[in-house]
């Protein structure tokens, strides 16, 4: 019986050679391919500067710092995300307001974020800033999350740990031309900053690691100042013929830095980026023929004006015409070996319980088993 596992990642011949020049080199740590990825990924996102760290978590962070989060103050981050959206913003002191998602593409519903922030705002609490998170790969409604920061003051950070590549229409704004035509802008285009994933399962992979992404200098600057524990210059060029021996400590920063054997890695997983994406379209587009007829189930689909990274393929439970629940269905999977699945993540008001938020909720889209993905 074929064994499906949860996640290959796809490595080639560039991949590894360009680990071996690193071993080789004797240049481990942050340093030339680093910046290299760094550079490559900015071009292709078409952001002005990107910060390379150890993982999205650490760059989450750091945009948070980097805008000025303060103790006290409300960010509002959606249910159904993975514990690190709503975890970063509880290293500030500040607190996670919970807001449900939509069901159509589990992303943020905005409507809920707007009565969440009422709420909060009427019991005496600032909110400062608003993390939307793209479930699965899929962008949410971006023009309606800036619409919403922009009435009520509130920084942008966009969880893309989904994301890459996906890309969306823009309906007003920087994407929109004179002409009206639309033209698809990567994940991230007009927000404060965007933060990616490179974990081993993720659409492109360097084991462990991060990506910030944002065209605000002030921004950039601060982040790569806390990235490597406050240092005031770059600190890999201290060691070559172009750095200086003299540096200063401005800030108590963090030990988020990306090391070059992991952006070795990156280099040429990003060089394929498209080419992993289509081969994860191909594969969603042969679960949703297959799955198609099933009328227990109901199938994730691609969202107007919207390219789906497809990240994963979260399907959800009828559990009304079914006489098992979800562990049991996963349980049953197992033991045919067809196919590894795990459940869709947690809603953080569960997951989080021993740091209750100002608000959570239970989502519908709680019972969602995540179909094996492998480019």
């Amino acid at each position: 019986m074929l064994d499906v596992p949860f996640y290959k990642p796809w490595l080639g011949a560039n991949e590894i050679n360009e680990v071996l020049d690193t071993l080789k080199s004797g240049w481990l740590t942050t340093g030339p391919k680093t910046k290299r990825f760094e550079l490559e990924f900015a071009e292709y996102l078409r952001r002005k500067h990107t910060v390379a760290v150890n993982s999205c978590t650490a760059a989450l962070h750091l945009a948070l710092e980097a805008m000025g989060l303060n103790a006290g103050e409300g960010v509002i981050v959606p249910t159904m995300t993975f514990a690190a959206t709503a975890e970063v913003v509880r290293y500030f002191g500040a607190t996670p307001v919970l807001v449900d998602c939509r069901t159509e593409d589990l992303n943020m519903d905005l409507a809920d974020a707007e009565r969440k922030l009422a709420a909060t705002v009427a019991s005496g609490n600032r909110v400062s800033a608003i993390i939307p998170m793209h479930y699965g790969g899929q962008i949410g409604d971006m023009a309606g999350t800036q619409s919403l920061a922009g009435r009520h003051h509130l920084k942008i950070v966009e969880d893309a740990a989904h994301c890459c590549p996906a890309f969306f229409k823009a309906e007003d704004g920087p994407g929109a031309k004179s002409n009206g035509a639309k033209e698809w802008l990567p994940v991230g285009k007009g927000t404060d900053i965007t933060c990616f994933s490179f974990y081993a399962n993720k659409c492109i992979t360097t084991g462990e690691g991060g990506m910030a992404c944002t065209d605000n200098d002030e921004y950039a600057d601060r982040m790569r100042i806390m990235s490597l524990h406050g240092i005031s210059k770059d600190a890999w060029k201290r060691f070559t013929a172009e750095g200086s021996w003299y540096y200063e400590i401005v800030a108590p920063g963090y030990k988020y830095n990306m090391t070059d054997i992991a952006a070795a890695i990156g280099i040429h997983q990003l060089r394929r980026a498209d080419e992993l994406h289509q081969k994860r379209r191909n594969i969603a587009a042969l679960y949703t023929r297959l799955l198609g007829e099933v009328d227990e189930l109901i199938l994730p689909r691609e969202m107007p004006n919207r390219i789906h990274s497809w990240h994963l393929y979260a399907i959800r439970l009828k559990l009304d015409r079914l006489n098992i629940d979800r562990a049991q269905v996963i349980q049953q999977m197992k033991e045919h070996g067809t196919m590894k699945a795990r459940p869709g993540s947690w809603p953080c008001g569960l997951a989080m319980c021993s740091v209750p938020p100002v608000v959570w909720s239970r989502s519908s889209s709680a019972r969602s088993p995540k179909a094996a993905r492998s480019p």
